[in-house]
């Protein structure tokens, strides 16, 4: 059912989280990369998981050479779906990084990652961004993060969350139940697609829940919600948050 909803959404998926977010998910994923600071402790390995159309690499590469005139560090791209690395191969082609060491696309599951392409302890930095969600089991997905990560390397997710204002929750519930899928009939031809998205997201554990789960997984949350069940950053009430952990 996944890999069918992003087939479909490929050439589109830009426009699919603008609808999602009322377009605000370019300044969150700005906000996520600038707050991990790649290439602020010199080149980094990263490891950008249901990425496929390259949005978060591009910031991790722009971002550690812009303020940090690193052009060392690498981003491996992993997504299920071949029809989104396509789109991030279209996007990169673009680029400067296109054709160098620095970026790398690999079709590959995220609960599942091939230990020959990637090894335990080779990442300093795993990235996944509006994706976790839709993976079959999270705890399963964790554990291959902290896998593939060393030692000291941070895991960083990027997801729609719940949101804390009542208010705001019942506005957003009624956008997102009414609006959105009619959005996807009108930009995209796809209402299918677009109400499993939604229904998605209300599915997702609440961000103590989430955070509970990330230390199952191995690693420490540190921070002001220690308490809670682990750290993490609502955006905008919590329609998205950040969450991090730190391999042991």
């Amino acid at each position: 059912m996944v890999r069918n909803v992003f087939d479909s959404v490929a050439s589109k998926y830009d426009l699919m989280n603008d609808a999602m977010s009322l377009g605000i998910h370019r300044l969150w994923k700005d906000d996520f990369v600038s707050s991990l600071k790649p290439g602020r402790r010199g080149p980094m390995k990263c490891i950008d998981v249901a990425g496929g159309t390259g949005d978060i690499a591009l910031r991790i590469l722009d971002y550690a050479r812009e303020t940090y005139a690193d052009r060392e560090t690498s981003v491996a791209v992993v997504d299920i779906n071949g029809q989104m690395l396509k789109e991030g191969y279209r996007r990169f082609k673009k680029t400067m990084y296109h054709n160098t060491p620095q970026v790398s696309f690999h079709e590959g599951n995220a609960q599942e990652l091939s230990k020959e392409t990637f090894p335990d302890n080779t990442f300093d930095l795993y990235t996944i961004a509006f994706g976790i969600r839709n993976c079959t089991s999270i705890p399963m997905v964790l554990q291959e993060a902290h896998r593939v990560l060393k030692p000291g390397g941070t895991f960083a997710c990027l997801e729609f969350s719940k949101v804390t204002n009542p208010l705001l929750g019942s506005l957003y519930d009624q956008y997102s139940f009414s609006v959105i899928p009619l959005l996807g009939t009108i930009l995209a031809g796809d209402r299918e697609s677009y109400q499993y998205l939604v229904e998605s997201i209300r599915r997702f554990p609440s961000q103590p829940e989430f955070a509970r789960m990330i230390q199952d997984a191995g690693f420490s949350t540190g921070g002001l919600f220690e308490g809670k069940g682990g750290a993490w950053r609502d955006l905008w009430g919590g329609v998205a948050c950040i969450h991090t952990g730190v391999k042991l």
